[in-house]
């Protein structure tokens, strides 16, 4: 069967699978549950799944997408089940489809955060974050493939809001998924290099929904 998608969940202690051993742990669930993948033909074949925007490790997922081909049929209602059966503590499949759009089309992530505040007040930070990010313009240092430049990442931020909880500041927020690219780890580093007084102790992300431009969800 060809150009079907999977939808999965990365959470728990499964964050902290690498992108290349997630790769390696779904080849082995697709054995395990007894569905053939399909490879690719030529000298070095490699079975054809690829996964959209992969994760940073340490980021949790609700939405991830996965694409594959399958030798032969497969009963895609089952197909969920059984290969959840099979797979490590936190990754669970939740629905498998033929695919709608194209990869190129994703433009929106929604994501949550929880900005950990051990000393401060989470209301005040809130206030204070909300501030911070309604700025016109947020210019950060990071990596590019030419080494070390400057970023505006305000432009890759659609929608961000911040509530305050018991010890933290939840975020919430629609970010520009490809051309631009916005890690969300980058929220929290903006304010390490220019608001250092807002810096969390700790922060945490997950991927909500996967977006097209006008707003739709990503199938």
């Amino acid at each position: 069967m060809d150009k079907l998608r999977l939808r999965f969940e990365k959470t728990g202690r499964a964050v902290w699978i690498s992108h290349l051993d997630l790769m390696h742990t779904m080849q082995r669930a697709f054995s395990r549950a007894g569905y053939a993948l399909k490879y690719s033909e030529g000298f070095n074949p490699h079975p054809q799944i690829s996964i959209a925007l992969p994760l940073s490790v340490g980021m949790a997922s609700v939405c991830e997408i996965m694409d594959f081909r399958l030798n032969g049929d497969a009963g895609l209602g089952e197909l969920p089940a059984r290969l959840t059966k099979v797979m490590p503590e936190g990754i669970r499949v939740t629905d498998c489809y033929e695919q709608v759009n194209k990869v190129a089309l994703l433009k929106y992530l929604e994501i949550t955060g929880e900005f950990e505040y051990d000393e401060r007040d989470p209301s005040h930070m809130a206030a204070a974050l909300e501030r911070f990010y309604a700025q016109d313009a947020v210019v950060i240092e990071k990596k590019t493939k030419r080494g070390q430049g400057q970023s505006d990442i305000r432009p890759a931020i659609k929608e961000i809001s911040f509530a305050p909880g018991e010890g933290l500041v939840r975020l919430h927020a629609v970010i520009s998924a490809q051309e631009p690219t916005l890690n969300p780890a980058l929220l929290a580093d903006a304010l390490r290099q220019l608001a250092p007084e807002l810096y969390p102790d700790y922060a945490r992300f997950t991927r909500i929904e996967n977006y097209l431009e006008n707003m739709e969800i990503f199938r």
